[in-house]
């Protein structure tokens, strides 16, 4: 038998009648179970309405019939519906719930699923998820389906349209968070955006909606994407988690970031997520909070790669590959000498063109621009724009070195003035 392939709407298909081989009626189609993880997007059983109450059949033991109804196999077994099996309902957990293009990088309301039947002689029958329909056509059949004749139906609809999300796009919000453990739904696709675009996702989102996709997340992805969150929103979404869940994003955050963050918070809010911080990163934030937000320091990060006067290009590099922060951030490492004043600054790409034994002293800039920790955030933006600076040193009194302004911080407190 050669292959046959039919694209079915879920809600053309719910109310569906089942019988029995011998046409005498068990049921109407209720639900549509559909397996997750290795499983994921294909029907793995069928919910029906019976005079029992729910049942769930496996999908094997059920056949289309020529009349489009269906038909339960001599050999099927009907189970009771209990409720808490590791399935995703279509009509229950996605029919008019937001949902996460994950391809479109957005978030969609689902108005209708397509499935795909394949039948084929020698594997039998099979359905699957092709898609979901996040349109007017599918809100359309939705709206009209059972009020209208299904040709009649058809034929409007098919004048519309097609915005479809093919389901390998698909992440699900899910906000109870019992039985998203239940689901075992994977945002691994959502993981892998920019973080800025998840911060866009995040902000169209409800806040139950908001927390549960900030929970899927890994902490080092969940601490990216709250940076580029409005600050407002930032405030509002580290409120709703537990102060545990909390620190353990703050941590991962840049320690700029994390004190201005704490510092919006209630005072008593703020020690709580301190408190759960481990030591280290503690001490660097709570060193930040001290400092006045529109100064030098309130802006300096404290994570750059600092090196003694003396070294080499070959120590530079090692003390890079140490460096535990966002690689991505350093511009340009420092010269400092024993009591850790600032001595020179060494752009990065000058570094990685010199020999490994070449002292790092020739490499450093004739004139290095430096700011005082207290100098207020305006003389540093004049600072950057005059010089077009990517990082800006930031001196104590005595000249010691206690952080780094970065072009990013500079562009984000711009910003935040409208």
């Amino acid at each position: 038998m050669s292959d046959e392939v039919t694209v079915r709407s879920l809600t053309a298909i719910l109310g569906t009648p089942i019988t029995n081989a011998r046409g005498r009626m068990r049921g109407r189609l209720r639900d549509v179970a559909v397996g997750t993880g290795e499983e994921a997007g294909r029907v793995a059983g069928l919910v029906l309405k019976t005079r029992k109450g729910l049942e769930i059949v496996s999908f094997q033991d059920v056949r289309w019939t020529p009349s489009g109804a269906l038909e339960l196999r001599p050999e099927a077994t009907l189970n009771p519906w209990q409720g808490d099996e590791n399935f995703i309902l279509l009509r229950r957990d996605l029919l008019d719930r937001q949902i996460i293009d994950v391809h479109g990088r957005k978030v969609v309301r689902v108005n209708d699923v397509n499935l795909r039947w394949h039948s084929n002689g020698d594997s039998g029958e099979q359905l699957s998820v092709a898609e979901v329909e996040v349109g007017l056509r599918g809100a359309v059949l939705r709206m009209f389906s059972g009020t209208l004749p299904k040709r009649t139906l058809e034929s409007l609809a098919s004048k519309l349209p097609a915005r479809v999300i093919p389901w390998n796009f698909v992440d699900m919000i899910e906000v109870d968070p019992a039985r998203r453990v239940r689901l075992n739904i994977e945002h691994e696709r959502l993981a892998q955006l920019h973080p800025s675009d998840i911060a866009d996702i995040l902000e169209d989102l409800a806040p139950a909606e908001r927390e549960a996709v900030l929970r899927t997340l890994d902490e080092e992805v969940a601490a990216e994407t709250l940076e580029e969150v409005e600050p407002k929103l930032q405030k509002s979404m580290v409120q709703a988690l537990d102060s545990e869940t909390a620190a353990g994003i703050v941590e991962e955050m840049d320690p700029s970031a994390a004190a201005d963050l704490l510092a919006e918070l209630p005072e008593e809010r703020s020690e709580a997520i301190l408190e759960e911080m481990d030591p280290e990163e503690r001490q660097e934030v709570k060193d930040l909070l001290e400092f006045r937000e529109d100064s030098a320091a309130g802006r300096m990060t404290t994570e750059y790669v600092a090196v003694p006067q003396s070294a080499t290009v070959a120590d530079g590099i090692r003390a890079l590959r140490g460096f535990e922060g966002d690689p991505e951030t350093i511009t340009e490492i420092y010269l400092i000498d024993s009591g850790e004043g600032l001595q020179g600054v060494v752009p990065l790409a000058r570094l990685v063109l010199a020999r490994p034994e070449t002292r790092l002293e020739v490499l450093t800039e004739t004139h290095f621009i430096s700011v005082r920790a207290d100098q207020h955030e305006n003389e540093v933006a004049e600072l950057f724009d005059k010089y077009n600076l990517r990082a800006l040193p930031v001196i104590d009194k005595a000249g010691k070195l206690v952080g780094v302004v970065e072009a990013d911080h500079v562009i984000a407190f711009l910003r935040a003035r409208g």
